[in-house]
């Protein structure tokens, strides 16, 4: 099983106004009679609700929010006419473990091309200043930089996974869809790009992936599991489906 980066669910619509807003729905993995709804940056607006309740039930407690939905899709919307695709020049900020640092670009000719982060600045270093190779320079920091901190959050997630007898295998690879992956040999593939968002993200999709370790189903015990290791989960999972466009497009 895996961590999706946009989880799925069954697609539910109503009208407001006049546009019909489009709704993903997700069962909650708690027994709760609480209908949760929230609107992400990218405007995907997710309901989360007991698995039991039928359709017409959920969509009748969004359309009860449908007014505060669309302001803050029209909000979102707003706010996303201004974004400017990345141009890789001083001055940019960009996302690691959860913090924004600030671009500097310095072209020497006789200094060898890299990046280096010093007090809250990614410095990259090139002989020519082109957004492309400032671009490759930093997805390879990137990729060099999520392999060293999966390891060291993987070495102390399994401080809390005493399922686990030995340390599991991991590799990265850019995904578009996923977070996180357990094989059926139980090696660990994780995106790179996860690397952006805060350290407790990181550890909740480790912890997910070790979980599969012992069930590789999201049954009752897995969920048991994941709220042994990490009580708020939830929570996290939340923060990181709400920084998913941020991440990807940073």
């Amino acid at each position: 099983m895996s961590v999706l980066i946009y989880p799925q669910g069954r697609t539910l619509s109503f009208v407001y106004g006049d546009e019909r807003i489009q709704v993903c729905r997700q069962d909650r993995a708690k027994v709760t009679d609480r209908v949760q709804i929230r609107v992400h940056p990218d405007c995907r607006v997710v309901v989360a609700a007991p698995a039991e309740s039928d359709d017409q039930s959920v969509l009748q407690a969004v359309k009860q929010r449908a007014r505060w939905i669309y302001q803050q899709l029209r909000d979102f919307r707003k706010q996303n006419e201004h974004l400017t695709p990345r141009k890789y020049v001083s001055g940019e900020s960009h996302l690691y473990l959860g913090k924004q640092h600030m671009l500097k670009v310095i072209e020497a000719s006789d200094q060898k091309q890299e990046v280096k982060l010093l007090r809250g600045k990614l410095e990259v270093s090139v002989r020519h200043r082109q957004s492309g190779k400032v671009k490759a320079l930093l997805d390879d920091w990137y990729k060099q930089k999520a392999r060293e901190v999966f390891a060291r959050r993987l070495d102390t997630m399994l401080e809390h996974t005493l399922w686990v007898s030995e340390r599991p295998q991991f590799r990265t690879r850019v995904m578009q869809t996923r977070w996180g992956s357990c094989s059926p040999k139980g090696c660990l593939t994780l995106n790179p790009y996860l690397v952006k968002a805060p350290r407790e993200c990181i550890d909740y999709v480790l912890l997910h992936e070790l979980c599969h370790l012992a069930e590789h189903n999201h049954s009752e015990r897995f969920y048991r599991l994941m709220n042994k290791v990490m009580p708020h989960w939830e929570l996290v999972k939340e923060k990181l489906d709400g920084m998913a466009h941020r991440l990807l497009l940073d």
